[in-house]
């Protein structure tokens, strides 16, 4: 039967073809009659008739294509129903990559442009989404994608990198920390935090674990040179350092009592996890304990939160944020 088909230039092309045809021109709101098919592969160099056509479609439903015919009246027309990605699923990723601070404007497109090609076209123009986000900044770092790749080689060889870091002078020119010297580090792990992804790794030269703007990361190499400070990252818990950090600020680790009105109960439950003991102190306040690094984000934090909450103990972080309320009231005064 096959046989008595006149041959195309992209004969032996055909089932790709009608692959790309489904994928791209249907949908479960659009589908193509079997003329229609007929006609896109010819136009592709490809010649069919619908007895071989009924016999290919059947070869893809047994490859795993969702080839679904729908009837109306005595007329067949043909979609691609189930895809890996759902329409939803897409808009979420296209989403976050859109706002993702972290992804050049340039990378972004890219990004998106081939999450469009998991759907139909009519699909892709859904997709088509302006994320509106107020004083969004992109990172100007293009590397960033070759930074990531980089890290993960080293991490999954167990390697130490080294490399520059920079930052910007008030001339708006990348100046290169230390001196220019170069940063050498045992990666252990990345992270995404306030819209910035980080590695996180162990300084030997520093003494302990630290964490780095991987887009402020230039000339990343492998050492070869095997990975230091496995002791501390066996302890080490990356969510409860990410709840510990404001900012990815640094500080010194402390234990802080936060005592506050019963409707901040939810904005600390937002912040450091439902975990929190919650203990009352009369019908409208409650204390909590919470382990944070201690920095000035960490009281700016506690400011803006106003009137309904405020640092009990211990004295050291007390007197801190009284500091700092007498050096805003001068700077400002």
């Amino acid at each position: 039967m096959a046989g008595r088909e006149r041959k195309g230039e992209n004969q032996k092309l055909k089932m790709l073809y009608l692959v790309k045809i489904f994928s791209e021109e249907t949908d479960d709101q659009h589908s193509i009659t079997m003329q229609q098919v007929i006609e896109k592969l010819s136009a592709c160099g490809v010649n069919a008739d619908r007895k071989t056509l009924y016999m290919d479609f059947e070869e893809l439903r047994h490859f795993g294509c969702d080839i679904i015919a729908d009837r109306d009246g005595r007329e067949y027309s043909y979609h691609l129903g189930g895809r890996r990605f759902e329409l939803p699923e897409l808009k979420l990723l296209v989403d976050s990559v859109q706002s993702a601070k972290f992804i050049t404007d340039r990378k972004s497109q890219e990004l998106i442009r081939k999450l469009e090609s998991l759907v139909s076209k009519y699909e892709g123009k859904k997709l088509h989404r302006q994320v509106t986000i107020a004083g969004r900044i992109k990172t100007m770092n293009e590397s960033i994608y070759y930074n990531v790749d980089k890290l993960h080689e080293a991490i999954g060889e167990d390697s130490q990198i080294r490399f520059k870091y920079y930052q910007w002078n008030v001339r708006k020119e990348m100046e290169l920390r230390r001196g220019g010297d170069w940063y050498q580090v045992s990666p252990w792990g990345l992270m995404w935090d306030d819209e910035n992804y980080y590695l996180i790794g162990y300084d030997s030269g520093e003494g302990g674990i630290r964490h780095y703007r991987i887009d402020k990361m230039l000339q990343i190499s492998v050492t070869g040179k095997r990975r230091e400070g496995k002791e501390q990252f066996r302890a080490f818990n990356l969510p409860r350092y990410t709840r510990r950090l404001f900012g990815m600020y640094g500080g010194e680790e402390t234990r802080v009592t936060l005592e506050a009105e019963n409707a901040m109960a939810g904005v600390l439950i937002d912040r450091f996890g439902k975990d929190i003991a919650i203990l009352p102190v009369d019908d409208g306040h409650f204390r909590t304990n919470v382990d944070v690094l201690v920095s000035r984000h960490f009281l700016a934090w506690i400011m803006a939160l106003g009137g309904g909450i405020r640092i009990v103990s211990p004295e050291s972080v007390v007197t801190r944020m009284k500091e700092e309320v007498r050096r805003l009231a001068e700077q400002y005064g």
